[in-house]
């Protein structure tokens, strides 16, 4: 069993450093963290410290990294190589027959021309029995709404008002119920965040599905439709402007220690949390 050895000066060069700045722009305590990932305090500030040889063998502690990662949004990837823990290979498979090469080809030669027969009687019989059908040919059925006006004859001529109207010869006609015009889609307000600082953000759907959870850097513009998100969570409030349709929001209402919790209506309104 192999880990890297790191000191206490060495963990700001680790995964370690990475772990506990993310933490602390999220607005997250030790405490908050072990909650989430269903692990003791201990283990996290272990993670945190780089102090592998209290949390047993690498494979359970590369675990509990990506777990970590991907709470706060970070790379796994680059996490797990910032630690150090050489990855777990998986053992090597020997063959212990051999085919000879000759008899590989003719075995799939067999297997494609046993396909090509099966395929030949089935569809040979499916394409005759269909053959006669392909000559027939049948007027499309003229389709209108339901409200079309059809004619029922053709206007006599001047003076011929006694002559028998002789009706008119038309293809059928198919109702159709689509509408004739598509209704105009209304105006849905948006909800844009707008990150002056590096924060950790967490947007929630209607349906409880994640739209997105990370660390977002300085600069960065996310817009949403209202209906679209039901719930956001804003570490590092500070840094975040939230905007309804172009107009900046006052977060002071959602916002304790630095983070905000809100929930978004269909209109774009802005509502606390419920405990």
């Amino acid at each position: 069993m192999t880990y890297s050895n790191q000191n206490v000066s060495d963990v700001d060069r680790g995964c370690g450093a990475r772990l506990r700045k993310a933490r602390e722009a999220a607005g997250l305590r030790l405490e908050d963290v072990a909650s989430r990932l269903k692990m003791p305090v201990r283990v996290v500030e272990s993670l945190e410290n780089e102090d592998w040889d209290r949390l047993g063998a690498p494979v359970f502690v590369r675990g509990q990294l990506r777990s970590y990662s991907r709470l706060l949004g970070l790379e796994t990837t680059t996490t797990l190589e910032a630690s150090g823990l050489a990855p777990i290979e998986p053992p090597k498979l020997v063959s212990r027959s051999y085919t000879p090469r000759l008899q590989r080809l003719m075995e799939a030669g067999t297997r494609r021309l046993i396909y090509i027969v099966l395929t030949a009687v089935i569809a040979v019989p499916v394409w005759l029995a269909t053959k006669p059908h392909l000559n027939t040919t049948a007027a499309a059925p003229d389709v209108q709404p339901l409200d079309a006006p059809i004619a029922l004859g053709a206007n006599p001529a001047p003076g011929q008002d006694n002559a028998p109207a002789k009706p008119l010869e038309s293809p059928p006609v198919v109702a159709s119920l689509a509408p004739t015009m598509a209704p105009r889609p209304s105006a849905v307000p948006t909800i844009a965040l707008r990150f002056n600082g590096d924060s950790w953000v967490q947007v929630i759907a209607g349906d409880g599905r994640t739209i997105e959870q990370g660390l977002l850097p300085a600069g960065t513009t996310r817009s949403y439709a209202a209906g679209e998100v039901a719930r956001i969570v804003v570490g590092n409030a500070d840094a975040v402007s939230v905007e309804r349709a172009g107009r900046e929001l006052d977060l002071a209402p959602f916002r304790r220690a630095n983070v905000a919790r809100f929930t978004v209506s269909s209109d774009g309104s802005l509502a606390p949390v419920a405990n």
